[in-house]
């Protein structure tokens, strides 16, 4: 009988890479957004699977990127703690953008992390995108810079080569009890997963400055005795501008966004919901220790220079 592995892979990569796709995918359930905006991911969500006798624990790390405001500090300290605590560091770079300034900063990044057993592969993620040649060519640049213990060509959104990625990750975890029940996809609540479905449903409907100055936190899920689930969230926004745009002309904008985040939610339970929205006005939300701590995120990163990362 094979013996019990499992461990933590984090995910590494500039903003956009498809991290977040390929945990999803892996994964079998969406339990972390995605959307075409950088820098989306907040929340440390871990993604959890099982491949045979493996039980593989993905950390979706905030994009590595260099860190201005307080809430970018933070995230960019949680991606340096998951990639401390990893088994495994699973690069994902865009074929199409190669050795980029981003990714040679990532580079130096983790080579300056403290010398451990963890393996390091790289997943040049989009490689439909790209012809053979410059495939190549792009693996060669980054081994370059560094040594991997595998490399891998994908593409997240379609599938193909991620069965390799997961058999190779199974593999080579340490061996150990399974950390989580077999049938758990994320280690957070489903109220937390519910507020970033909204989350996402903001961002991909706004733009500009907006969706990096707001907020969705869950404040009651109850389930009524019919099965149906009520769920009240607040959006928090910067400014009373902000609150005008997301309403909309007679609602319009809120009342889509309600809807479309509803709809996920019930995908999400198996069941249904009944979402309840509000928008809330707080210029210096940033500045709240507590909106850290419901986003995974510790605000003592947001002093200083902890968060710069290059």
């Amino acid at each position: 009988m094979a013996e019990k592995r499992a461990g933590l892979i984090a995910l590494v990569g500039e903003p956009n890479a498809g991290k977040s796709t390929l945990m999803n995918r892996i994964v079998g359930s969406k339990v972390s957004i995605v959307t075409h905006k950088a820098q989306t991911t907040r929340s440390r969500i871990r993604g959890i699977a099982v491949a045979g006798e493996s039980q593989l624990v993905f950390v979706d790390t905030p994009g590595l990127f260099v860190a201005r405001r307080r809430l970018d500090k933070a995230m960019v300290a949680a991606a340096r703690r998951g990639i401390a605590e990893a088994d495994i560091v699973l690069l994902m770079v865009q074929a199409h953008r190669g050795l980029n300034e981003a990714n040679a900063l990532i580079l130096e990044q983790l080579q300056q992390e403290p010398a451990s057993p963890r393996l390091t592969a790289l997943a040049i993620n989009k490689s439909d995108m790209v012809a053979p040649g410059r495939l190549l060519e792009v693996a060669s640049e980054f081994a370059e810079r560094m040594e991997f213990d595998r490399v891998f060509m994908i593409s997240a959104l379609r599938g193909s080569g991620v069965e390799d990625v997961v058999q190779w990750l199974a593999g080579n975890l340490p061996p150990g009890a399974w950390p989580y029940p077999p049938e758990q996809m994320a280690d957070v609540p489903l109220r937390v997963l519910a507020a970033e479905i909204t989350r996402e449903k903001l961002l991909l409907r706004l733009h500009q400055e907006i969706p990096y100055q707001l907020a969705v936190e869950t404040e009651s899920w109850t389930r009524g005795r019919d099965g149906a689930v009520r769920i009240e969230q607040t959006v928090i926004v910067a400014g009373k501008s902000h609150k005008k745009m997301i309403i909309g002309p007679g609602g319009s904008v809120i009342k889509q966004i309600g809807t479309e985040s509803r709809r996920e939610i019930e995908k999400l339970l198996g069941g249904t919901a009944h979402l309840f929205l509000r928008i809330k006005v707080r210029p210096k939300w940033t500045g709240e220790p507590i909106r850290y701590e419901r986003m995974g995120l510790s605000f003592a990163d947001t002093v200083g220079e902890a968060g710069e990362c290059g």
